[in-house]
């Protein structure tokens, strides 16, 4: 083992085992290479592995830290269905939670949210996603939601909907109407439209600078980008979401009911 490996596996185990605890600041460079009897280039190397894997965090002119944990979101397939059984509730059930408070653990209060609308045409990849010609009127909606003890939303998420599809609400094209207690699928069943399923396809890959910087993405944390794809009961592509969610706090969870024989 490389005497970086080393000093990072030391230093790895006194974090986790609490010592020092989150938010406390670790020693000087200086000192630590004194401890491990290394250069200081070679301790450099062991905190930048720690701080890839998300343990440390260097803050300009104050030192290196011992990160906070950041709040989990634990994404499961089953959200879907929880969402559409709550879509027809009466507005005061619905405004109790949402799906972001269910994936976190997280209250109404907790969360500060952000919603964004425009008027943009299809391109061709969302053209084929939707199902329409090129050049269809959408609504794009940008949103982001965070914990408010925190600097950077969970998420990244963009949602697209066929404007001919909603319009007939003009509150759907409203972004002043976000949050929408009861979420998209309730949305939806304004405008008459009921879900069938959902599709959701995940990738992971490396973040681009705008979307490091936006989710507060320490060097080496890659992001899982899913791309949801809401159908309807004749079969229409009536919602296509890009959710940009950060590797190093979103749980991914799949829960597949199988019949019996």
């Amino acid at each position: 083992m490389a005497k970086y490996e080393k000093a990072a596996e030391a230093l790895r185990n006194e974090i986790r085992a609490g010592q020092p605890r989150a938010g406390e600041r670790l020693p000087a460079e200086t000192t630590l290479a004194e401890r491990f009897r290394v250069s200081l280039p070679t301790i450099r190397q062991a905190l930048g592995v720690l701080q890839a894997e998300g343990l440390i965090e260097r803050r300009h002119g104050r030192g290196t830290f011992v990160r906070e944990p950041r709040r989990l979101v634990a994404r499961t397939n089953e959200r879907h269905q929880w969402e559409k059984d709550r879509a027809r509730q009466p507005l005061a059930e619905r405004e109790k939670t949402g799906a972001t408070e269910r994936d976190t653990g997280l209250q109404v209060d907790d969360l500060v949210f952000s919603a964004v609308y425009e008027e943009v045409s299809a391109d061709a990849d969302l053209a084929e996603a939707l199902g329409v010609l090129q050049g269809e009127p959408l609504v794009r909606r940008s949103y982001q939601t965070r914990y408010r003890r925190e600097d950077f939303p969970f998420n990244i998420a963009t949602s697209y909907l066929v404007r001919e599809m909603v319009a007939a609400n003009p509150r759907l094209l409203d972004d002043s109407e976000e949050p929408w207690p009861g979420g998209t699928q309730s949305q939806l069943h304004t405008v008459g439209i009921e879900v069938a399923r959902v599709e959701e396809r995940v990738t992971a890959r490396p973040p681009s600078a705008e979307e490091a910087e936006a989710l507060g993405l320490h060097p080496g944390v890659s992001v899982l980008v899913l791309r949801k794809s809401c159908v309807d009961t004749e079969g229409r592509v009536v919602e296509v979401s890009d959710v940009i969610l950060p590797g190093d706090r979103t749980e991914m969870v799949f829960v597949t009911p199988l019949e019996r024989w």
